[in-house]
């Protein structure tokens, strides 16, 4: 290879990659991206949460314990299945989710989880939440509250047991 093929070359590979460069700074600015529209906000409903059990734990009694061997001889017998959870979800008096999440799992004994967004305008909102993770057609958690939500906010709502329930976040 002489001088000249080398030099052109090396022109070639510059002007390819400056072209490659404009491409990369006209699309990282354009088209605009809006994730909301002016005067939106976001409600998002995310958790992970097990059921209660199907049946409640028992006792074996002594025959059993005698049955089994040593290494399971536990004193309790419990089943694994959970129950699906329920949710519901009111926004100004209006169902905008209403769903039951199957417990996860071969043996249905996982965790059950929900997803959930909307998109909504700012403002001041009534939120009823229900939640049921136990045997029966009650919902046995509810939450109720007035929320002011500004522009561009997301109020995630969870399932925490150790912080008394449902949770707005």
């Amino acid at each position: 290879m002489n001088d000249k093929t080398t030099w052109k070359a090396w022109l070639g590979q510059g002007v390819l990659y400056g072209l490659f460069a404009a491409f990369i700074a006209v699309f990282s600015h354009w088209p605009t991206y809006h994730p909301l529209g002016a005067g939106e906000a976001v409600l998002k409903v995310s958790f992970i949460h097990h059921g209660e059990r199907v049946e409640p734990c028992r006792a074996y009694t002594q025959e059993e314990l005698a049955k089994l061997p040593p290494n399971m001889r536990t004193p309790m017998k419990c089943g694994r299945e959970r129950v699906p959870v329920a949710i519901e979800v009111e926004l100004d008096g209006r169902t905008i989710l209403s769903q039951v999440a199957p417990p996860s799992g071969l043996s249905r004994d996982g965790a059950s989880s929900v997803y959930h967004r909307v998109d909504l305008p700012a403002g001041e909102h009534r939120i009823v939440v229900r939640l049921r993770d136990q045997p029966g057609d009650a919902f046995n958690h509810t939450r109720e509250a007035t929320l002011k939500l500004v522009p561009a906010q997301v109020l995630v709502i969870d399932f925490d047991a150790e912080k008394g329930g449902i949770t707005f976040t």
